[in-house]
């Protein structure tokens, strides 16, 4: 069966198709038979990317509408030097990652009119992701009417938080409103969760983990016995931990004070806290950990201080998880710093030695493929033998964990059974 897999973001666009057959479930991850992206940057500039297992193109040209942009990637995957399939008719089902599901989507939902007209309601919790998540739903709605498409929402990782995880200390009113902790980067938290089981050759069931998803977004997901407990992200991704260009979590009085007193407008204050804050508002220099690494190397304090906030905050974060959990099985890095940036794992590490962490520095000095598909041979366990705690770096598969689970629903459920709402 042939399941293409779409993940819209606010400046970007990327597709994998999966070609997987009948019967078992791979264990490892399947190299996506094709794979597309569409980057918009802020000058107008496009760029259509394609590429297969041995052929790739590549397109640099002024937009047009983002709808027609899809479209002509879309097309790549029928047509052209990275043609894999003969039409869209030979796709099985499509599934699309959604961020935001709210309190009624807790589970992958097949995609009707009422399931569409809930993402876009919930655009007001994630006004960057939601709507180009829309988009690319009805990009392939264009393209084929009765196309099968699924819904497989980051917020659903977090659907069994505990009232006392997920309730703000304000109004009770608030909570019916909507306003309560939801939870973010829940499909990569689920992906590296199960793939620590995996690699530890354990039951996930009988594990205490606690997974660190570090990019230029960041968050934590606390997981006991399959079931997450916990996370740093809360009523919006802007919470939690020092991120590349967000402030995570901060005195609620900072706002009030700067509404009040420097007479900031809540665009301007949007704007601060989500784009000009974090590792880019302290240093300075960029949200990038390796532009602030090569800062600190030509003698940047203030580029060092932003580093040492951010790993300060990280390892409070992570200790703070622990009473949840009642112990600690294994600490996962994960996302594009967490599985490349050895410094950071390492000083972790040694903030967490009181409770016998200890790294090993060979097998930490290596990095994780960057590549879709990448083999889960490359994961791997960077504790000493004699740490009680196991230190995982696993390269995230969202694609693949969304393929995974569209696979699932064909092949162990009938259309009929498959959740609309719940």
């Amino acid at each position: 069966m042939n399941i293409l897999v779409l993940n819209a973001g606010s400046s970007s666009f990327k597709s994998s198709l999966y070609r997987l057959t009948g019967g078992e479930m791979p264990l490892d991850p399947v190299v996506p038979l094709w794979t597309g992206e569409v980057d918009w940057d802020s000058s107008g500039t496009v760029i259509l990317k394609a590429k297969t297992t041995d052929r790739s193109v590549r397109e640099e040209r002024s937009g047009m509408s983002r709808t027609t942009d899809i479209h002509d990637l879309l097309n790549l995957l029928w047509s052209g030097k990275t043609q894999v399939v003969n039409n869209i008719d030979e796709i099985d089902i499509v599934g699309n990652r959604v961020v935001h599901g709210g309190d009624k989507y807790r589970q992958p939902t097949l995609i009707n009119a009422e399931v569409k007209a809930e993402i876009d309601r919930l655009s007001i919790y994630a006004p960057l992701h939601n709507p180009a998540n829309l988009m690319g739903i009805e990009a392939i709605e264009s393209l084929s009417s009765n196309m099968t498409q699924m819904a497989v929402f980051d917020t659903a990782f977090y659907r069994d938080l505990p009232k006392v995880a997920y309730v703000y200390p304000v109004p009770y009113q608030w909570l019916e409103q909507g306003i309560r902790k939801y939870g973010f980067h829940g499909i990569s938290h689920q992906y590296c969760t199960r793939r620590a089981a995996e690699l530890l050759g354990r039951d996930l069931g009988e594990l205490r983990l606690i997974s660190c998803h570090l990019g230029n977004g960041c968050s934590l997901a606390a997981t006991k016995f399959g079931q997450c407990l916990d996370t740093t992200m809360g009523f919006t991704p802007l919470d939690g931990l020092v991120m590349g260009t967000r402030c995570g979590s901060i005195d609620p009085g900072i706002i009030l004070h700067l509404l009040r007193e420097k007479e900031y407008t809540v665009e301007e204050l949007d704007r601060v806290l989500n784009f000009e804050s974090g590792l880019l508002g302290i240093s300075g220099v960029s949200n990038d950990v390796r532009e602030i690494d090569k800062a600190i190397d030509s003698g940047n304090a203030k580029a060092k201080l932003a580093l040492d906030i951010y790993i300060d905050r990280l390892a409070a974060k992570i200790a703070a998880l622990l009473p949840a959990l009642g112990g600690l099985d294994a600490l996962i890095f994960t996302a594009g710093v967490g599985e490349h940036h050895a410094g950071i794992r390492a000083a972790v590490a040694s903030k967490l030695a009181f409770l016998g962490v200890e790294i090993d520095s060979n097998l930490n000095s290596l990095s994780l493929p960057a590549e879709a598909g990448a083999s889960s041979g490359d994961d791997r366990d960077l504790a000493t033998e004699r740490s009680p705690i196991r230190l995982l770096a696993i390269h995230t598969q969202e694609e693949w964990e969304i393929a995974r689970t569209c696979w699932q629903y064909l092949n162990r459920l009938t259309v009929d059974t498959i959740p609309t709402a719940t």
